[in-house]
């Protein structure tokens, strides 16, 4: 295993396949109003850091770091956008290293708080338990966000 995260365009024209997956993932169980992935477009614009994981050059799993605008009084935060790895390559950790690299991404940025959204549905319960391994813990809606029905609200305070 040649395993190598960097920071990518999403735009990389090799990613389709990620990409499609993501999206029929969060519509397969997940009403559309519930839904609050960013088009792979918007995960290119200034503010947003995104990663690819690759074994042996082949891209199988993404993350991203969406910077939330600057608040008076409020330590830097962001928000976990956009992670998904491939069905035939889970069970390898691949999500545990991917999850860790935007950790250490978003502390070496200068992050102090790192929220993010995931469904409730069953297909997210083994997104919820590795979050919850990292460290993250429920928490109410946070910026841009409202209660949902259908979303789990999580967060991670880093040390300096």
């Amino acid at each position: 295993m040649t395993l190598t995260i960097t920071r990518r365009s999403p735009l990389s024209p090799d990613l389709g396949l990620l990409f499609s997956r993501h999206n029929a993932d969060m519509h397969a169980d997940t009403p559309p109003e519930s839904i609050h992935m960013l088009p792979r477009e918007d995960l290119a614009a200034p503010g947003i850091d995104f990663f690819v994981l690759r074994d042996a050059g082949q891209p199988l799993a993404m993350g991203a770091i969406k910077r939330l605008p600057d608040m008076s009084g409020y330590p830097p935060e962001a928000e976990i956008k956009s992670m998904h790895v491939l069905t035939e390559a889970r069970g390898r950790g691949l999500s545990r290293r991917m999850l860790q690299a935007l950790i250490d991404h978003a502390r070496a940025s200068g992050i102090r708080r790192l929220s993010l959204e995931t469904g409730i549905q069953p297909t997210f319960i083994a997104a919820r338990g590795l979050y919850e391994r990292a460290g993250f813990a429920e928490c109410p809606p946070f910026r841009g966000y409202e209660e949902d029905p259908n979303s789990i609200f999580m967060t991670l305070h880093l040390d300096a």
